[in-house]
């Protein structure tokens, strides 16, 4: 007997220390992460603000698109901020204001006045407006692996009658009992008695708040009995009002895709696009009602089961004193008032996958899923739209299979800033991204390489000197000779530098980068932002080697900016969950190629659209719009590419299948139609040509290279670098004098 009682206190001694070990280990877990857990919050990703000035190059179309993926609602008079009034091409908007980095723009009432292209007029109570920005679209954001958002508000700014609504339906003792509830725990179980099973929690809203915090789902008395412990361990550490505003704002209330809205004020902004301080009584009772089962009283889907949990809710407001019974029954005849305008947060996510990479240069991913940062980033959605609209519309008329893929990246080339990027067919979902991480060969796109190493001789080459576009046989260390072929399969003899890129003759190229060193043209790709290995082989020349839309973008970005090489980035400013700038990625740049050699390319280029390949863009663009670029076809039809610039936008579009097939198109055929398009839609300025210093112009005789008179068979007039102008002439007339300024008007007007 006296040792079954040694050993029964034994066991009670080691329970005992277990338990208060256990107890220990709960009160540390609470105090040391619960402050941090209220304050975790997801990065906020932004697209750019759209500035407004007037002569600012926009139209009523692509502004009415703006505001409503802001979500500002169309109303007869705009009255309250995040609403518009649109009479014709005249905006009455409220705009809401935001705080930018390091500046805050103000809530007010503006006039826009447009015309067919441009921002006309902006007044505010009657006074011009010189500048002004609104908010910007938050594109999506940077969660964490379980996908939370959330947007933080304190009690005092909650309206008092949801949080007492939340109380009456949620927990009515809560401001007497230490944590838990003995009456809501024999309830809960009675009905698991009766039911044989654990189907009721009886839980207080600090157990809720445990649960979501610290505990799993699971249904055992094990976890119900932690869950208590914690409570109380909760209340003994913290006031009852921290609390309460910790569960305002980590209550589940719903699902947008993989992304998952918790707490009120985020969920009044889903819901109905509006501030949690201007709910009305019939939409608070709706968010409240949402908690008892966020799937199955979700608005969006379940609009009348929705409203019936709603007016419950406001029968037991009424009940408990919240509100009188005339306002119950006034809310109980509100239709549910939820936000009709498109969701588009995480409808990117081929850009937002461009933003990761390019955070995680700087920042731990933890730091991004709970610091609450706001990044401001260059995407711009007017673009995007028009991207995505070419994709659609040119890929379903070539392939109503859907079997082809496509993927597109635009810049801005003058700040090397991603304003748009579809990343495949679908362009709104998830999945490879094919600009970033699509490995193809570039075809006829790396001839531009080929052709700036010559250029870059002025002793040795200039746009006139013939090259011989004839079959060619280069032996190759076990394999067969190397021997390409034009796409025509016929040779065109002697041609003149710049019509052999135009005309994207093999041939020509293939001679020409041999006889440069293909050392020599590996390194230049290297200088124009072609950062990954590429296979020093003569078929280089043509295209050999694995490349990105990404890769490409970057490479034609140098030949845009005048040889002047400007990383690619996506983010503008990041600031912290205070509004405290972190980091600002500012314009940088490195001049990597002569700025002369650049411009005698970039003519080879315009002729190539006006002659050469890329002559198909003129079915979209206007006659007069001068536009640069190059086409990519691989070997048999594999891939088809296309880059080119404007004067404003640079865009880079590939099309092909993801099995590497065939698809029988050929650069101008496919991914021309695409860059075209959204060029055609999207572009605000004629390439401005400007000839620099360091060169001049000439009449010459396409057929020989000898320079010629104005008027005289076969005279072109070209750019050379001073000084590489062909020394035979023809006998055709006199030397005309180098007239600068004619030659300049062709491309400035």
């Amino acid at each position: 007997m006296v040792k079954t009682r040694r050993l029964l206190f034994k066991l009670f001694l080691v329970a005992l220390v277990v338990g208060v070990g256990f107890l220990i280990y709960l009160d540390a877990r609470i105090t040391s992460t619960f402050t941090d857990k209220m304050w975790e919050l997801p990065a906020k990703v932004y697209a750019r603000p759209l500035e407004l000035y007037v002569g600012a190059e926009l139209t009523p179309e692509d502004l009415a698109y703006e505001l409503e993926v802001l979500g500002y609602r169309k109303v007869r008079h705009a009255s309250g901020p995040g609403q518009v009034a649109r009479n014709r091409n005249r905006f009455e908007v409220y705009t809401r204001g935001f705080d930018f980095p390091g500046e805050s723009e103000p809530a007010r009432r503006v006039t826009l006045d447009l015309g067919a292209t441009r921002l006309q007029g902006i007044t505010s109570s009657g006074a011009p407006v010189d500048l002004m920005r609104l908010d910007p679209v938050q594109i999506g954001g940077i969660y964490p692996s379980h996908g939370e958002d959330r947007l933080l508000i304190r009690l005092a700014d909650v309206p008092d009658a949801l949080w007492q609504a939340l109380l009456a339906v949620e927990d009515q003792d809560f401001y007497e009992h230490w944590g838990f509830s003995v009456s809501g725990i024999a309830r809960a179980a009675l009905s698991n008695l009766r039911s044989g099973q654990v189907v009721a929690g009886g839980s207080t809203i600090t157990q809720q708040l445990v649960k979501n915090y610290y505990l799993t789902p699971e249904r055992t008395l094990v976890r119900k009995l932690t869950e208590v412990i914690m409570a109380v361990l909760l209340e003994l550490h913290y006031e009852k009002d921290q609390i309460l505003e910790s569960y305002l704002n980590e209550v589940y209330l719903g699902q947008e895709g993989p992304r998952a809205i918790h707490g009120f004020s985020l969920a009044a902004r889903h819901y109905f696009d509006t501030p949690l301080e201007q709910l009305g009584l019939h939409q608070q009772a709706l968010l409240v009602g949402m908690i008892k089962g966020p799937s199955l009283y979700n608005p969006l889907r379940n609009p009348e089961r929705a409203m019936k949990r709603r007016n419950v809710v406001l029968d037991v407001m009424a009940e408990q004193g919240v509100i009188s019974d005339e306002h119950a029954l006034v809310a109980k005849a509100m239709p549910l008032g939820l936000n009709n305008a498109p969701r588009i947060r995480n409808s990117f996510p081929a850009y937002l996958d461009l933003v990761r990479r390019q955070l995680r240069r700087d920042y731990r991913e933890e730091d991004l899923t709970t610091l609450g940062l706001s990044i401001f980033t260059a995407f711009d959605p007017i673009l995007q739209r028009k991207l995505e609209s070419s994709t659609t519309s040119v890929l379903r008329a070539i392939d109503g299979k859907g079997s082809l893929q496509s993927a597109s990246i635009v810049t801005r080339f003058d700040s090397g800033e991603v304003a748009a990027l579809v990343g495949g067919r679908k362009v709104s979902y998830a999945g490879f991204n094919r600009v970033l991480d699509a490995r193809r060969p570039a075809g006829s796109l790396l001839k531009p390489a080929v052709y700036l190493t010559a250029l870059e001789r002025p002793r040795d080459y200039s746009l006139a000197t013939l090259l011989a576009d004839e079959p060619i046989s280069v032996p190759v260390r076990g394999s067969d000779d190397w021997q390409p072929r034009n796409f025509d399969r016929q040779a065109h003899g002697q041609v003149p530098l710049y019509m052999a890129l135009a005309k994207s003759y093999n041939l020509a190229t293939a001679s020409l980068g041999l006889e440069l060193g293909i050392e020599n043209i590996a390194d230049m790709l290297a200088r124009l932002g072609v950062e990954r290995p590429v296979p020093q082989v003569p078929a280089l020349t043509l295209g050999a080697g694995e490349y990105s839309p990404m890769d490409m973008a970057a490479m034609y970005q140098t030949i845009a900016s005048g040889g002047f090489r400007t990383p690619l980035r996506s983010i503008r400013d990041i600031v912290d969950a205070r509004g405290e700038p972190l980091q600002r990625y500012d314009l940088q740049y490195e001049r990597e190629v002569s700025l002369q050699a650049v411009y005698l390319l970039q003519y080879a280029m315009l002729e190539a659209m006006k002659k050469g390949t890329g002559r198909g863009a003129y079915r979209d663009l206007p006659a007069n719009m001068l536009v640069a670029g190059k086409t990519g076809t691989t070997n048999d039809g594999r891939d088809s590419w296309f880059a080119g610039f404007s004067g404003d936008l640079l865009a880079v579009t590939w099309m092909g299948r993801d099995d590497n097939g065939e698809t029988g198109l050929t650069g101008s055929s496919g991914a021309l139609r695409i860059w075209s398009r959204f060029m055609a839609g999207a572009s605000q300025r004629s390439l401005a040509y400007r000839m620099p210093e360091g060169v001049e112009v000439d009449w010459v005789d396409s057929s020989n290279g000898m320079i010629t008179g104005e008027g005289c068979p076969n005279a072109v007039q070209m750019p050379f670098i001073e000084g590489s102008q062909p020394r035979a002439h023809t006998n055709c007339a006199p030397r005309t004098s180098r007239i600068k300024g004619w030659f300049q008007s062709i491309f400035d007007n």
